[in-house]
Formats: structure tokens, C-alpha cells, sequence
């Protein structure tokens, strides 16, 4: 609707991951640093929290676009209990039939073809998204998938990302052998001040737009009603540029951001960092 109108060649806002779209702060840079510190000196568990919205999946995204052919990746997405259990994701992650409903033949089918991609010169790597929902029992039984790993080097490694429930449950008694594998560790905070200002200009000139869409003093209004966090400066942003389009404006100013976070504050879905007067 607007892309054409501010001389984009595409949404700078939108919601679904796109790496190309990544604004490199200094905890994200850092968080794709540590997991591909992991990767390269074979950590055998990795571990990236934050909170929701915060950039956790395009970092991965990112981690997966720029990752060595000699790696071999399966990503878990979704890992609700009502999708199947854990062997039957793993399978199906990396391609593999999950027709049997025997644990034991399931292990044995992951485990041979993981020895089978280590003879061909690849490490396998298997990233579980929205970690956070998996249970103790759940988590034990990845820790047992990774004892396959023996003498110097791994075949398999294990990425888990997730909210911060992930931290609360790995900090019970029963994970701590689980906890012990964990060689990275390492939480996304939200965006500062000024790198959302940096953001929002990065996602702007990614999209090909030109500079000073959105006036410094918008800018700080995006950050004080989303709280730095990604994906609500995506929200705002995107209906503030609709609402400037609608009015034939130039550009985005503090009275339209203000307009748009009092709408969705309205709605009561959109959390109140800040209450829109």
C-alpha cells in the first residue's frame, strides 16, 4: 500500500524472520558470534534466550544462511506435545521416515544416520526453536541423544532457543548433567535507545527507502511504547507508515507514533510499555 508512496521496494516492518533484514546491535552481533563460535570449536549444547519479539528466530535464520556445507542441520520449529514426541520431530527434521512408533527403532534409524553423515565429513547440528516448551523428560532425552558424541569430536550438537522459561526450567535440579553440556549461553536484551533509532533506519535503507522517514523524535517515541523490543517496533512502525500514507505525509512524526500505540493500546493486545495520552 505505502511501499511505492515512501520510494520502498519492499515492507521495511515486516513480522516473518528475513535475515537480510537483521540490524546488527551489539547483543545480536555478539549472539551470531557465540553460536558460530559454538559451531566452529564444537560446543555440544548451546543455549540463546529472549524475551518474545526480541530476534531470537532471524538470528537463527541469519546462523542457518551462513553456516558451513560440512554441517549437516535439522530445526525443530514447533514443540508442542501434540505434534508427536521427541524422536518423531528429530526425524522428521532431517528428512528421515518416522513411520515406526518404537522409540527403540527411532533411536537406532537417528543415531545411523548420524554416524552415517560423520563418515561423510559432516556434523550433524539439530536447533530446537521455542525450547521453552519442552518439559524436564524432554530435555533429558535430547541430552541422551548427545551421547553419541565420544572421543574428540562431536557428530551431534544441539542448539536450543527460546524465551526465558527455558532458563527456569534448566535451572532445576533433575538437568544438571543437561546444564553442564552447555558450553554457550547467552541472552538477547531488547534494543537501547539509540539502537532503535539505528533499526528503524537500517530496516528503512534495507528496503530501499530514503533517510529521515521517521523523524528522530518519532523514533523515540517508537522506543518508549515498544521498550526496544523488535517485533513492536515492527508493529508500530508499519501502521505508522499506513497512517502517513493515509494522510499524504512526508514523513513520520512523535503525533502519528502517538496515534498509533493509542489504537492498539485501545485494542488491549498490544502491551503498554508506555500509556499513549
Amino acid at each position: 500500500m505505502y511501499t511505492a508512496y515512501f520510494g520502498l521496494t519492499e515492507k521495511p516492518f515486516a513480522l516473518t524472520p528475513d535475515p537480510a533484514f537483521l540490524y546488527p546491535s551489539r547483543r545480536h552481533q555478539t549472539g551470531l558470534m557465540m553460536l558460530e563460535y559454538g559451531l566452529m570449536n564444537q560446543a555440544a549444547i548451546s543455549v540463546i534466550t529472549g524475551e518474545i519479539g526480541s530476534g531470537k528466530t532471524t538470528l537463527i535464520r541469519k546462523l542457518l544462511d551462513d553456516m558451513d556445507k560440512e554441517l549437516t542441520v535439522g530445526l525443530i520449529s514447533n514443540t508442542h506435545r501434540s505434534f508427536g514426541e521427541l524422536l518423531q520431530w528429530v526425524l522428521v527434521a532431517f528428512g528421515l521416515e518416522c513411520d515406526s512408533l518404537d522409540k527403540a527403532t527411532l533411536y537406532r534409524r537417528f543415531i545411523d544416520f548420524v554416524i552415517d553423515e560423520y563418515a561423510k565429513g559432516q556434523r550433524t547440528v539439530l536447533i530446537v526453536d521455542e525450547a521453552q516448551n519442552l518439559d524436564p523428560e524432554t530435555l533429558e532425552e535430547l541430552r541422551m541423544l548427545s551421547n553419541i558424541n565420544a572421543d574428540k569430536d562431536l557428530v551431534l550438537q544441539l542448539i536450543l532457543v527460546g524465551q526465558p522459561e527455558l532458563r527456569e526450567t534448566l535451572r532445576r535440579p533433575g538437568l544438571v548433567q543437561f546444564v553442564q553440556r552447555i558450553s554457550v549461553d547467552f541472552h538477547l536484551d531488547p534494543l537501547t535507545h539509540e539502537e532503535t533509532r539505528a533499526y528503524i533506519d537500517h530496516r528503512i535503507r534495507v528496503a530501499g527507502g530514503p533517510e529521515g522517514i521517521f523523524t528522530l523524535d518519532a523514533c523515540d517515541e517508537v522506543y518508549d511504547f515498544s521498550g526496544g523490543v523488535p517485533r513492536l517496533i515492527n508493529q508500530i512502525c508499519d501502521t505508522a507508515l499506513v497512517y502517513a500514507f493515509a494522510d499524504s505525509l512526508s514523513e513520520v512524526t512523535p503525533d502519528i507514533v502517538t496515534a498509533v500505540a493509542k489504537d492498539k493500546q485501545r485494542g488491549g493486545l498490544f502491551p503498554v510499555m508506555k500509556k499513549a495520552e
